[in-house]
């Protein structure tokens, strides 16, 4: 089924552009984009997971910025993500490395899937470890709401150690085994 792709914000979207043609960015970019002129694709807004207390408490998730991969003859060479700042959009940062690659992997196995998703991105900064986040309710806003227990999430790889990147897993079997890595000592029993 195909996913349903959100549409960025213009605003960050002009933000990424404007980085790309920007000779002297403070945020240089990566070797292998210099002399590239890629495309965005792949809009995803970037949600992080809250800090969690305990397996008790529903798992909470803010937006926090939006990622675009870059794509030049063909193929993802990159990343690029914008924040969101008390001003609006601001460009961030370049991206490169093995999420680029696990995103494409991913979003390739949710196309295939017989349900259609919304995809996103969901951030566990506690456990270095980012998911593709496909939400079921393909009419939400995407950027808010938090992860349904029928939601599926697809650990990127490198995911942490016991979990396996690249495979989908529903968001009600796979939170609480990360909430239980990043709980404070005590509470997740």
């Amino acid at each position: 089924m195909p996913l349903r792709i959100p549409s960025a914000p213009a605003l960050a979207e002009q933000t990424v552009v404007a980085a790309l043609r920007e000779d002297t960015t403070r945020k240089a970019r990566p070797a292998h984009l210099v002399g590239e002129t890629p495309r965005l694709v792949l809009p995803l807004p970037l949600h992080r997971l809250t800090p969690v207390g305990s397996l008790a408490e529903p798992p909470r998730a803010r937006l926090t910025g939006w990622r675009f991969l870059l794509e030049a003859e063909g193929r993802a060479v990159g990343a690029a993500e914008t924040a969101l700042t008390a001003d609006g959009w601001e460009f961030s940062h370049f991206l490169a490395g093995p999420f680029i690659a696990s995103t494409e992997r991913g979003v390739g196995l949710a196309e295939s899937l017989p349900t259609p998703y919304q995809p996103r991105l969901l951030s566990i900064p506690e456990l270095y470890m980012l998911t593709l986040w496909l939400h079921a309710d393909l009419d939400a806003d995407p950027t808010t709401g938090d992860p349904l227990p029928d939601d599926l999430l697809v650990p990127l790889a490198p995911a942490p150690p016991g979990i396996a990147a690249d495979r989908p897993v529903r968001t009600d079997a796979l939170l609480p085994l990360v909430t239980s890595r990043v709980a404070p000592l005590g509470l997740a029993s």
